[in-house]
């Protein structure tokens, strides 16, 4: 590597560069992001428009005594590499390699994991409190994006901050995108400041002109406090000043020299203040520009053309939920759809396109999403909620309180849950079956197959009060030739067997039919169970399977709270001497890497199975 790049080595490596030089750093930067996110896979856009940002940053903090706070944390790759990484950006994402996201472990420049939205603020508010009680100097900056204004613990977060009078630089980094288009009423108010962009530049250029003649000083603030009143009358109830936290800007996010300025004027303020920049998504790189929702999380691609690598083409669960989803929406005129900036990714494209006026994305704010549904339930209407598993994590006490406590009829469809793969810890649905099974009143099914995924969603349309219907990230994996009826609370036997009773929960039937048929090839007598309902769990199907010597349960979760555990704790509670077995995640955060890889590193194969399952009927015949 060559040019002013390959000078950055160390945290504040860039200090040694002429800040003459730094847009040409720029531009190296973008090419090696383009040309290693093509090979690795990642988030391309939100990285390319944040280049500058983090070149000012870097150039005006000293790293990793003052602190960056990233808010998503998908656009820490450039902070990555000016922290000493960028050899290793090669290796983002992929099997034991560099985080997608700023990781603590992983480099003391990283000062705070970061992989959900509207966290920053209220962590960066955590670490002034922490230095100014401890009688430290440190700088500390959040960087957030304008889609994560959206969501309610920023404005927590504000709220409090104003409340004291110590140093805390929030970057507001506004592309007007987070995944998609931002909605609702923060947004329009941001473009209404873009649009005074010019307004305010000349303010700003008035004052530093006055101040540096003979005119001096009270002229100069005069004038501007005319113009203050101005501004108010273009921009009335200046939010975030109502709301007592300092704000400069806007600032041309791609303009170095003007970004360096504000943030050293940041470095002076008394108390909390945005430094409100504007920043395209995707640039640099014409396609990303063109397209940003699609490079936000792009898989390898080529990059002459966009194009990505190695696509299989096959269709995902999340294109089948799309086509159901649409397919009940034209049989049922109440059914509305919600999703919290997740359009695109939950497959509701369609669905906004073929009825705009039943669908709603109400931005990232997941608990508002839910109550909002609970809502919509109460007034008569049969909402669909999809949310990515990891992110429903956060309307965890709106699905309790606003949703299930009075049995209203909600659905949930959650994606992404199960092994996600190479956005790692914050990201895996791991989680969801122990936190969702245990809620009175909400039916929780996970389909093995796609077809199963499809009568799953029409059978929660046909249920009164709420259902979530769990699946997986990816194609459909599982050949499903004979799907048998939904009945409420009951399994699907796909094989009848005496020994061994092999179960297993959605996806993983993938996992769990190979090792049947594995051992019925050898003589063994075994019954293969899709588990279906893990709320509620099948009784009939229990007195059946306490016959057999060896049960195994199989499960893509964690085991704490898990069907597998479940189902140990109901057999017990029966009297059941034969020999149990959980195969499922650790009680861990799993980290990023191929999904293959992590099931195969966490014994989550066929193969396990199958060996489980003679370990397991070899002691018992022993015992016997």
């Amino acid at each position: 590597m060559s040019g002013y790049l390959a000078q950055i080595n160390e945290p504040n490596d860039i200090k040694k560069i002429d800040p003459a030089h730094y847009n040409d750093l720029a531009a190296e930067i973008r090419r090696y992001l383009v040309r290693t996110v093509s090979e690795t896979g990642g988030h391309l856009a939100s990285n390319l428009g944040a280049v500058e940002l983090t070149i000012a940053l870097h150039a005006t903090l000293n790293l990793p005594e003052d602190k960056i706070i990233w808010d998503v944390g998908h656009q820490s790759y450039v902070h990555k590499m000016l922290t000493g990484r960028k050899e290793e950006l090669k290796t983002i994402r992929q099997n034991q390699g560099l985080s997608g996201f700023p990781k603590e472990s992983e480099s003391p420049c990283d000062a705070f994991d970061t992989g959900h939205a509207t966290t920053s603020i209220a962590a960066a508010a955590g670490y002034a409190r922490a230095r100014d009680i401890l009688g430290e100097k440190y700088k500390v900056v959040a960087v957030i994006g304008d889609g994560s204004l959206s969501g309610g613990m920023a404005y927590e977060a504000l709220n409090n901050l104003s409340r004291y009078k110590s140093n805390t630089i929030i970057i507001l980094n506004d592309n007007n995108m987070s995944i998609s288009k931002n909605v609702g009423g923060m947004a329009k108010y941001l473009e209404r400041v873009r649009q005074s962009e010019a307004y305010i530049d000349f303010k700003g250029g008035v004052e530093h002109t006055l101040t540096k003649t003979g005119f001096g000083t009270k002229v100069a603030k005069g004038l501007v406090k005319t113009k203050n009143s101005i501004r108010d009358m273009f921009m009335p109830g200046d939010f975030f000043k109502d709301m007592g936290v300092g704000y400069f800007g806007p600032v041309d996010g791609h303009n170095i020299p003007a970004l360096i300025r504000a943030i050293e004027a940041a470095k002076t303020y008394k108390g909390a203040v945005i430094v409100h920049v504007i920043t395209k998504k995707g640039k640099g790189y014409r396609l990303a520009e063109q397209e940003p929702s699609k490079f936000h999380g792009i898989s390898p691609f080529d990059v002459k053309t966009g194009e990505l690598k190695n696509c299989s083409g096959g269709r995902t669960y999340t294109d089948i939920f799309s086509d159901t989803v649409c397919e009940l929406a034209e049989e049922d005129d109440k059914l509305v759809a919600i999703t919290a900036a997740m359009c695109d990714g939950t497959g509701l494209i369609p669905f906004s396109e073929k009825y705009p006026d039943r669908f709603f994305d109400v931005g990232i704010a997941e608990e508002y999403a839910v109550t909002f549904a609970g809502g919509l339930a109460a007034g008569g209407l049969h909402p669909v909620v999809a949310i990515y598993s990891t992110f429903l994590q956060r309307a965890y006490d709106q699905i309790i309180h606003d949703v299930c406590l009075t049995g209203k009829k909600v659905i949930f469809a959650i994606d992404r849950a199960g092994i996600v793969g190479q956005d790692g810890e914050t990201h895996q649905g791991v989680f969801d079956d122990s936190y969702l099974a245990t809620i009175p009143h909400l039916t929780v099914i996970s389909p093995k197959s796609g077809r199963e995924l499809a009568m799953a969603l029409r059978f929660a349309h046909e249920t009164d009060g709420p259902v979530a219907v769990r699946y997986p990230r990816g194609c459909d994996s599982f050949a499903d030739d004979d799907c048998a009826p939904f009945e409420y609370g009951k399994s699907e036997t796909l094989i009848n067997g005496s020994d061994i009773a092999i179960l297993s929960l959605g996806s993983a039937a993938a996992i769990a039919k190979p090792a049947a048929e594995r051992l019925i090839s050898e003589g063994k007598s075994v019954s293969l169970i899709n588990i279906r309902f893990s709320n509620p769990i099948d009784e009939e199907m229990l007195d059946k399977i306490s016959k057999h010597k060896a049960v195994i349960i199989v499960s893509e979760t964690v085991r704490s709270g898990s069907i597998g555990e479940r189902i140990e704790a109901k057999l017990s509670e029966r009297g059941y001497k034969g020999k149990m077995k959980c195969i499922c995640l650790p009680d861990a955060f799993i980290p990023h890497g191929t999904p293959d890889y992590l099931r195969e590193k966490y014994g989550l194969t066929a193969d396990a199975v199958y060996t489980c399952a003679c370990d397991l009927t070899k002691r018992s015949l022993k015992k016997g």
